[in-house]
């Protein structure tokens, strides 16, 4: 960069503590490290060893992959919770073309496409039938996951002797102890961070969360792209249900379900607005390694699995708001009302 008179410009530097808390993902990182530390004290035992950490590193990449994809549904102030149905739908297809047909690769592209023509006509239904995309979303993940469960009667599928492809091998295998599913799912954040920060699609959801007045004015075509990403959204659905088949090696017509509320959340405590406009992929990350260090910390520190949801919940206020906070402090009434009075 340069200034009026041509001069190089160098970055402006961090010049308080609160630039540093600016920088992207660093107030989700900061709780999360913490959480860590509360969770080596309270569960020693299995906080002190590498174990706990490679068991959630195997069973994080399906939701935040998922999670991904919906922070960029997020930002164009839209939701998508027919995912879990997605999910299911991804996971018995591959299982059915691998069983039948032994196929592997290709099973896995079957598999992504036809959860990319799910998400295509989940866009549609929101676009050209003007239904909000909470009311359209929530009525197609009952259509998809019936769906689902009358083609496969309801039945699950096995596939254990998957193990040894090389397809199991490149995206569910392990590098020693290490999980390479996460490795996708990190390389899938950085995909999603360039979309979204440094591509024209990612810069036209950014106005269309912001305002579909000027995105409109401004010439983003509106239906086109929100087409375009519920149609990805389905796509990264559908590849996190074969991530989870390939680690589990089963199928269950409710294998997504169980993402709903932890997906949602991971989003929104990663620091997503959730009013649209803004966007955080290294939040996202971040909230999902959250979801998953909070179950299994408060299993290993001997508290009831019933509490789970409980300290889900109270980390997904307290993260909102210090985002909120941090971002834009007068949109919490209650920080604006201390400020006032420390200036009376």
């Amino acid at each position: 960069m340069a200034d009026a008179a041509g001069a190089p410009t160098r970055p402006r530097p961090l010049r308080s503590l609160s630039d540093v808390f600016k920088i992207e993902g660093v107030p989700i990182a900061i709780v999360f490290i913490l959480l860590v530390i509360i969770f080596m004290i309270t569960a020693p035992r299995a906080f002190m060893g590498y174990r706990v950490y490679m068991s959630f590193m195997a069973t994080v990449p399906p939701p935040m992959v998922i999670a991904l994809g919906l922070t960029l549904v997020a930002v164009a102030g839209e939701i998508d919770l027919s995912f879990p149905a997605v999910v299911a739908f991804g996971s018995y297809v591959f299982c059915l073309l691998y069983l039948d047909y032994d196929m592997t690769w290709l099973a896995l592209l079957a598999a992504t496409a036809v959860g990319t023509a799910m998400g295509f006509i989940n866009g549609l239904v929101i676009t050209k039938l003007g239904i909000p995309s909470l009311i359209a979303t929530l009525g197609m993940l009952f259509l998809w996951g019936g769906l689902v469960t009358v083609v496969s009667n309801g039945a699950s599928l096995a596939i254990p002797d998957i193990q040894g492809t090389l397809l199991h091998t490149v995206f569910a295998g392990r590098l020693g102890v290490f999980p390479v599913q996460i490795l996708w799912a990190l390389l899938t954040a950085v995909l999603i961070w360039i979309v979204l920060n440094r591509h024209r699609f990612g810069e036209s959801l950014l106005f269309i969360g912001d305002s579909q007045a000027v995105a409109r004015v401004v010439g983003i075509a509106t239906e086109r792209e929100k087409v375009k990403l519920f149609t990805l959204m389905g796509a990264m659905s559908a590849f996190a249900g074969v991530l989870l088949t390939l680690e589990t090696t089963t199928y269950f017509s409710n294998a997504g379900m169980g993402y709903l509320l932890i997906v949602v959340a991971a989003v929104f405590i990663g620091g997503t607005s959730i009013f649209g406009g803004s966007g955080k992929v290294v939040g996202t990350v971040f909230g999902s390694l959250i979801v998953a260090i909070i179950e299994a910390g408060l299993v290993a520190s001997g508290i009831q699995g019933f509490w789970t949801r409980f300290f889900i919940g109270f980390v997904f206020i307290v993260s909102v708001t210090l985002n909120a906070a941090i971002e834009d402090p007068d949109k919490v009434p209650l920080i604006k009302q201390l400020r006032s009075r420390a200036k009376t």
